[in-house]
């Protein structure tokens, strides 16, 4: 397979099942907003590799686990109205979610002020991650539930929340401080 096939030089391109839309049609936003989210994801975590701390490999695993599921939440946004979706998302996807934001959550201080994205590169990482999520988020409840599942917006939500957790969390292992806004400003 080419990695260039010159089918999009016009400006267009394809859904899954070849249906051909322009390159900023919402649909194309909300999956391509997926894959960027699951870049930020990616990048922050490549600065996790050379950390040691009790529970990484559990925690990596986790984050892969998640950058699978999202990348399938792409092809299902890429998915053109009416037809069969070949993976589709399930409530225990956000399930899953939830308990693990439950998890990394009771080894948190708990907050007391609005904190600024800050700590160390992956915690900073997870945050960008989190606001590209919602983001996607965004552009998914744009497209409206008769042009996608539901369970799409709820989990994008719910990795928006996790993503900031995880940011808090990976923080704390990794002995960061959070920056607290500033109350002067």
């Amino acid at each position: 397979m080419r990695i260039y096939t010159r089918s999009g030089d016009k400006g267009k391109t394809s859904l899954i099942y070849g249906e051909r839309v322009a390159k900023n049609d919402l649909r194309v936003e909300a999956y391509g907003t997926c894959d960027e989210t699951n870049s930020a994801i990616g990048l922050a975590i490549s600065h996790l590799h050379k950390e040691e701390w009790e529970g990484k490999d559990e925690f990596l695993n986790a984050m892969h686990k998640i950058q699978t599921i999202l990348f399938h939440v792409g092809a299902e946004l890429a998915t053109p109205k009416g037809k069969d979706v070949t993976w589709q998302l399930k409530k225990e996807h956000i399930d899953h979610l939830e308990n693990l934001i439950d998890k990394w959550d009771k080894e948190l201080q708990p907050l007391k002020n609005f904190i600024l994205p800050s700590g160390n590169e992956a915690s900073a990482g997870l945050h960008l991650a989190r606001t590209v999520a919602r983001r996607a988020e965004r552009t998914a409840v744009a497209l409206g539930e008769e042009m996608v599942n539901p369970l799409v917006v709820s989990y994008l939500n719910r990795l928006s929340d996790l993503l900031f957790v995880a940011a808090r969390y990976i923080n704390h292992q990794l002995g960061g401080n959070e920056l607290p806004l500033h109350p002067d400003v």
